[in-house]
């Protein structure tokens, strides 16, 4: 009897372990999927737009999203990314919801980069303090009208669809919030 316990005690601790050993991998493997997909975003805006790598070099930080945005009238999408303090080189993962009324028919997948100017606008980011209605007037386009050559606000916002540097994407509406089981060390 004492020893059919023991054995499916054993067998138990063994299962549990597993568990949280695969759950640590994978969210090991979730951040490692996203610094690479910031990595290669960041590039690809580097290529893009003039100017852009010259704003990262100033900025004290800067955040990545891969978004997906759909809706018929009523509008909602969500995306997770990275932000990362460049003085620290501290990653915070995080989330992204958004919602709103607009005309818009169908879906769109775009990858966001803010540059923040200050690191107390960073930081205000992280904390979920960003006005995203102020953000939204930043947001850089291809063909000059809405290029961002400086910071507004302290920030800077580009867009980058899968048919390259959007005109514009429409952040008003949109929540950042801390990513609480990424972010477990």
């Amino acid at each position: 009897m004492l020893l059919r316990r023991w054995i499916l005690g054993s067998v138990a601790a063994a299962v549990l372990v597993a568990g949280v050993a695969f759950a640590q991998s994978k969210d090991d493997q979730k951040r490692a999927e996203l610094r690479k997909g910031a990595e290669e975003t960041l590039q690809a805006l580097f290529k893009q737009v003039e100017g852009s790598k010259a704003n990262y070099d100033k900025a004290k930080g800067y955040a990545v999203f891969a978004t997906t945005k759909a809706g018929f009238i009523v509008t909602g999408g969500g995306g997770s990314g990275v932000a990362v303090d460049k003085s620290t080189n501290t990653t915070s993962y995080m989330k992204m919801g958004m919602g709103g009324v607009g005309f818009g028919i169908g879906a769109q997948k775009y990858d966001m980069v803010m540059l923040f100017e200050t690191k107390e606008r960073l930081d205000n980011f992280i904390k979920g303090g960003w006005d995203s209605a102020a953000g939204a007037k930043a947001v850089a386009g291809k063909d000059g009208a809405g290029v961002a050559t400086g910071f507004v606000n302290g920030e800077i916002i580009y867009t980058i669809g899968e048919k390259g540097l959007m005109a514009s994407a429409d952040v008003s509406g949109a929540k950042f919030w801390l990513d609480e089981d990424l972010n477990k060390k």
